[in-house]
C-alpha cells in the first residue's frame, strides 16, 4: 500500500528533468526501493504449500537488501532493481510437529531471468529430517518464484503509473497502464505513490456496491467513537495505527493494508471515507458509509460500499466482518448477533 500522507519522506517521488535535456526530450527517475522493499516482504509473507505431509509457509522476511528505480529516457522506461532476500519458512507436520528453515535468494536482478533465479531451501541444522524440507524445495520454491515474478510486474505496471513519457514536441503524456494489474492475488499488498507525478492517469476498473448491517451492545456515540479514535483503533486491530478523526483526516491501519481519508462526519451518526485496500490499483478508493442507528440497547450500523473493485467484492465484505465488526465486538464487549 503506498504509505499515504503527504509528507512521508519515505514515499515521495522524485522527478526531475534534465536541465541539460535536448530537442525537448526530458527524463524522468523515480526511487522504487521502499515500495519494492514492502512489496517483496507483502507478496512473500504467507505464502503456503501443503501436501500428504503437512503444511509450509513463509513466516518472516529476515532481510530484505538492495535497491530498485525506474528511468524514463525518451519516452522508454529502464528498471533496475537489485535484491537479495533472505526468509523464514515453518512447517507443520500432520502429526503436528513443527520445523524451521531458511529461503535464500541472491541474485533477484534485472539481469538474472526469472527462470535462472537461484533459490536455495534449506532446514536449520538443529532440526531433525522432514519430507517437508522437499515439500519447500520443490512447490515452495516454485511459490516463491511466481511471487517474485508478481513483483517485477507490479514494478513494470503498477509502480509506474503517472510517470511522465515526453514527445518530440516536449508535451507530456501519461504513462499508459495495464488493465490486467486491476486482477490481484488476495494475498498481494501494493505500495504505489507519487506526490509529484503533475499527470492523474486513473485506473477504469468493473466495480460493486454492496451493504452490510451489523449490531453492537453499545451507544451510536461510543461505537461512532470506536472509528475515529487512534487508541481505540489500535486497540481493536492490535497493531499501530495513524487515525486523524477530522473531517478530510487520514487514516491508516493494519499494517498498512488499509488506508483512507473521512470525507463527511455527523458526530454519532454517520462516518463517509474513501476507503482501499493497499493492493487496489493506483489512486483507485472505494466510498464507504457508515450510519449509526439508535436501537435501543443497541446499535445497528449500516455500511454501504461504493466502488469496491468487482474481484474485491468477497475480500472486501470478509475483511469488514473480521477485521472491523468481530474485532471491534472482542475487543471491547460489544458482542450481538450477526445479521
Amino acid at each position: 500500500m503506498a504509505k499515504w500522507g503527504e509528507g512521508d519522506p519515505r514515499w515521495i517521488v522524485e522527478e526531475r528533468a534534465d536541465a541539460t535535456n535536448v530537442n525537448n526530450w526530458h527524463w524522468t527517475e523515480r526511487d522504487a526501493t521502499n515500495w519494492s522493499s514492502d512489496k517483496l516482504k507483502s507478496l512473500l509473507l504467507g505464502l503456503s504449500v501443503e501436501n500428504e505431509e503437512g503444511k509450509c509457509e513463509v513466516t518472516e522476511v529476515s532481510k530484505c537488501e538492495g535497491e530498485a528505480s525506474i528511468n524514463n529516457r525518451k519516452g522508454k522506461l529502464i528498471f533496475f532493481y537489485e535484491w537479495n532476500l533472505k526468509a523464514t519458512w515453518t512447517g507443520k507436520s500432520k502429526s503436528g510437529i513443527k520445523y524451521k528453515g531458511t529461503i535464500e535468494v541472491p541474485n533477484l536482478s534485472d539481469e538474472n531471468d526469472m527462470e535462472d533465479l537461484d533459490i536455495s531451501v534449506s532446514l536449520n541444522k538443529d532440526e531433525p529430517d522432514t519430507p517437508l524440507t522437499n515439500l519447500m524445495k520443490t512447490k515452495g520454491a516454485e511459490k516463491v518464484r511466481e511471487a517474485l515474478g508478481s513483483y517485477v510486474g507490479f514494478l513494470k505496471t503498477e509502480f509506474t503509473q503517472g510517470m511522465i513519457l515526453p514527445t518530440a514536441n516536449g508535451v507530456a503524456k501519461p504513462q499508459p497502464t495495464s488493465q490486467s494489474k486491476a486482477k490481484t492475488d488476495k494475498t498481494q499488498i501494493s505500495s504505489s505513490s507519487s506526490t509529484a507525478a503533475p499527470i492523474n492517469t486513473g485506473v477504469k476498473i468493473p466495480t460493486c456496491k454492496f451493504s452490510m448491517k451489523e449490531m453492537f451492545l453499545t451507544s451510536p456515540a461510543e461505537l461512532y467513537r470506536v472509528f475515529l479514535n487512534q487508541e481505540m483503533v489500535q486497540a481493536f486491530t492490535h497493531a499501530p495505527a495513524t487515525v486523524d478523526g477530522e473531517r478530510g483526516g487520514k487514516f491508516r491501519l493494519l499494517d498498512g493494508n488499509v488506508f483512507g481519508e473521512f470525507t463527511e462526519l455527523i458526530p454519532d451518526e454517520k462516518i463517509v471515507m474513501k476507503w482501499r485496500y493497499n493492493n487496489w490499483p493506483c489512486e483507485h478508493y472505494a466510498t464507504i458509509s457508515m450510519t449509526f442507528l439508535d436501537r435501543s440497547s443497541e446499535t445497528e450500523l449500516k455500511v454501504e460500499c461504493r466502488g469496491v473493485p468487482d474481484n474485491e467484492e468477497e475480500r472486501t465484505k470478509e475483511g469488514w466482518k473480521r477485521y472491523y465488526f468481530e474485532a471491534i465486538k472482542q475487543t471491547f464487549g460489544y458482542g450481538a448477533r450477526l445479521f
